[in-house]
Formats: C-alpha cells, sequence, structure tokens
C-alpha cells in the first residue's frame, strides 16, 4: 500500500500543475474558471476573486453546477497544493479536459502578493438559522446576505400586513417599516395575525413589531404610527425602501401611495381582499403600469362597500399576503418574474387562479408620456371618509 505522500506524488505527476505567477498571467489574459475545493472556514478567511467555492467533498456533485462545460480552463486551489491535485485528478476522470491544480495553494498566491478578497459571510448562528435558504441556488448565501440588506415599508400591519410581515422577517428581510395609525380591535383577529387578544387597544404598528422582532432578532423594525398623508408621504418614503407592500384599507392612500411610488421610484407590490376574492401585482416605475393606469379615478362610495360591510373570509388575506412577501422577495433577490404587468386574481371558493395581462396607459396622469398630475391630491371625498371596497 503506498502512503499518503507517495499517493501524492503519483498524483502530481499525472496532471499540471501551474505556479501562482503563471496563474495570475492567466486570469488577466484568458480568464480560467478558478475552483477553490478549500473548507468553508478558509473561503470565509480569504479567496481569489471570482473563484467558485466547491468543497472536496462536494466537487464530483457539484462541479457540474459551476463549471459545465468540459473544455473550460479550469485551476483548481486549496491551501497548499495538496487537495487540489486529487481535486484535478478528479475532474479529469470526469472529463474535464483542461484542468491545472494551483501549486502552493493560495498559500503561495497571498505570498506573492496577488489579490485576494475576503467575503462578507453569515455567522454560524445566521447559517443555521436560514439553513433551507442557503440551500437554493438561486439564493444561497449571497441572496441571504441581500436579504438582511433589504428595506422593505409595509403599508398597514392589518389583514395583508400580517402574514406579509410575518414571512418577510422569517427569511430575514434586515429592516421592515410599519405604517399604521391604528390600534388592534376584537374584530381584527380573525384575520390579523400578527396580533393576539391581550394586545386589545395597543397600537397595531407596535404590536406587529413585537411579533416580528420575537421572531426574528436579525430585523429591525421602524414604526410609523400615522396615516399616509400628504404631510409625511415624502418622509417616509424618503427613508431609503427597496420595495413597498400595500396593504391599505382606502382608496385615498392607494392612490396617494401610487403617486408618491412612482415620483420616488420605488416598486409596490399591490394587494386587495374582499369577501372570498383577492388580488396581487406589482406597480414597478418604468417597467409596467401604475395603479392609476388601472383606476384613473376612485369609484363613487356606493361602489366601494368595505370589509365591516361585506366582509372578509379569514383565511383569504392570509394567502393574498403571502403572495405579495413572495413577490417582494423575489424584487429584493431580483430572481424570477414579478408580477410587473401582470393582475393575479383568486377565488377562494373555486380555489382558482386567474391572470390578467396589464399594459402600461400612456395617457396615464402619472406616468404617461406627459403627466398632468404632478403633486399630492387628497382623494378623501371621493371615498366617503376612505372606505373601499378591498379594505383588509
Amino acid at each position: 500500500m503506498p502512503s499518503y505522500r507517495e499517493l501524492l506524488q503519483q498524483v502530481k505527476s499525472e496532471i499540471d500543475e501551474i505556479d501562482a505567477a503563471r496563474a495570475a498571467e492567466l486570469r488577466e489574459d484568458e480568464a480560467p474558471v478558478f475552483v477553490d475545493v478549500r473548507d468553508r472556514n478558509e473561503w470565509d478567511e480569504g479567496h481569489i476573486a471570482g473563484a467558485f467555492h466547491v468543497p472536496r467533498g462536494n466537487l464530483e456533485s457539484r462541479i457540474e453546477g459551476a463549471v459545465p462545460e468540459r473544455d473550460a480552463a479550469v485551476i483548481v486551489y486549496c491551501a497548499s497544493g495538496s487537495r487540489s491535485a486529487f481535486a484535478a485528478k478528479a475532474l479529469e476522470e470526469l472529463g474535464y479536459e483542461n484542468v491545472s491544480s494551483l501549486a502552493g495553494g493560495f498559500t503561495d498566491w497571498t505570498r506573492n502578493g496577488f489579490p485576494f478578497e475576503v467575503p462578507r459571510a453569515l455567522d454560524e448562528p445566521k447559517r443555521r438559522r436560514y439553513s433551507r435558504h442557503l440551500l437554493i441556488p438561486e439564493v444561497g448565501e449571497e441572496g441571504q446576505l441581500r436579504l438582511l440588506d433589504a428595506r422593505i415599508l409595509l403599508i398597514g400591519a392589518g389583514g395583508l400586513g400580517s402574514p406579509a410581515s410575518l414571512y418577510l422577517a422569517a427569511a430575514g428581510v434586515g429592516r421592515l417599516g410599519i405604517v399604521d395609525d391604528d390600534a388592534v380591535d376584537e374584530t381584527n383577529l380573525q384575520r390579523q395575525i400578527v396580533h393576539s387578544t391581550d394586545r386589545l387597544g395597543e397600537s397595531k404598528a407596535e404590536s406587529a413589531k413585537r411579533t416580528i422582532e420575537a421572531l426574528n432578532p436579525d430585523v429591525t423594525v421602524q414604526v410609523f404610527k400615522e396615516r399616509l398623508t400628504s404631510e409625511n408621504v415624502d418622509r417616509i418614503l424618503g427613508e431609503g425602501w427597496d420595495v413597498i407592500v400595500d396593504g391599505a384599507d382606502n382608496f385615498p392612500t392607494r392612490y396617494l401611495l401610487n403617486d408618491a411610488s412612482v415620483w420616488h421610484g420605488i416598486p409596490v407590490v399591490h394587494g386587495s381582499i374582499f369577501r372570498f376574492e383577492g388580488q396581487t401585482t406589482v406597480f414597478k416605475p418604468k417597467e409596467g403600469p401604475c395603479y392609476r393606469c388601472l383606476f384613473p379615478q376612485p369609484p363613487p362610495p356606493e361602489l366601494a362597500p368595505s370589509c365591516a360591510e361585506g366582509g372578509v373570509l379569514g383565511v383569504l388575506p392570509g394567502i393574498v399576503g403571502s403572495l405579495q412577501a413572495n413577490e417582494a422577495l423575489k424584487l429584493s433577490l431580483g430572481i424570477g418574474e414579478p408580477l410587473v404587468g401582470r393582475l393575479l386574481l383568486f377565488d377562494a371558493l373555486s380555489t382558482q387562479f386567474t391572470e390578467i395581462s396589464l399594459r402600461r396607459d400612456p395617457e396615464c396622469p402619472v406616468c404617461g408620456e406627459n403627466p398632468t398630475i404632478t403633486d399630492y391630491i387628497d382623494y378623501v371625498e371621493f371615498c366617503s371618509g376612505g372606505r373601499t371596497h378591498v379594505a383588509p
């Protein structure tokens, strides 16, 4: 039986090795693929910029995801050049045609003064908390770090804001803002799951903050115990939000939020519910229609009964609010196909989804080619004190 040293020498005689200077030259001229086969803790301490991290123990099962082309130029490295030698041999056996092992490994690379980067990384508690996200290629550690940096504003901590806020907090969105001037009422508890019986009379924004912070201490919650108005909308939206989740319960707020979001350039994840019906879409400035493209003017009060008048199935806001959270996460991560230009309708009685295509109106008074509305308008008088057919 050959010793480890003898086996290593044999493998090195059968593969190509490249020194740090030559690898650095190739990196500038031919852009080979660097594959780091060290352990996670070694990678976190520093690695060659642009390298793929595929630990040696997972190399055979994961390399195709990192380097699908068998004829690609690949430079494998570890700490000193031993593990990478065996890795290079394994890649050749898998059919890779142009593989080299970095002689001296990352140690020699840094000793020669070649550039490397120390990544921002999740600590071990966060890696455990978000472990299911880390397993998803579209999210992974980079995506989770992006979520922890994300800033999402929720308009309302009611039926839609409750599930949306809980799932966004659980996903690790680092900063959540909550705008709500209402207090928890007994009639809310049939659907507003972020609140509880022992909080009756408490500020909804504060109640939601308590629940969210208990769920995930990684999340910072900023509360605005006020109704969104033309006097405060620029101040609130000017806090630097990436996405807005609209759970408003009245038309004046919806129109005000729409106009402000267009002017501030912030996408809005819209949701609305009534009885057994819900709808969701994404209004993204310059990439799709806005709320006014769909509804240029609010309907008359007699055509806009509130949920207090018409009711709502308690589980419906959970479904629609969860869809809103999904859209907000996609926007924050930059993945998938957000519901921009698409209105998703849900019928809880038939359990059917229907999708309607939406188009931006070039004549829209706010986002059109020649906007005629350039300042905030008070729509309260049109909406009978703020009642709406989509109150959560």
